[in-house]
């Protein structure tokens, strides 16, 4: 399997998931103050949306590089 191809797999596989799940959300940790030896930290979620068009373009763009990779 050549490079453009997996590349191809990668983006429609990436698209499907975005407009399946719509983002994604993460947690980031950050250290506010230390006291000796103890430590107080925050932990926040952080929530990233990811558009619609931009999951159809990257299964567009996959599908593209896929049916233009056969040609070659």
């Amino acid at each position: 399997m050549n490079a453009v191809r997996m590349l191809a797999i990668v983006l429609i596989v990436a698209g499907a998931l975005a407009l399946a799940y719509g983002g994604f959300s993460y947690t980031k940790e950050t250290h506010q103050a230390r006291l000796g030896s103890m430590e107080l930290s925050i932990r926040d979620t952080e929530t990233v949306n990811v558009p619609v068009w931009l999951g159809v373009g990257a299964i567009v763009a996959g599908l593209v590089l896929l049916v233009g990779g056969k040609r070659s």
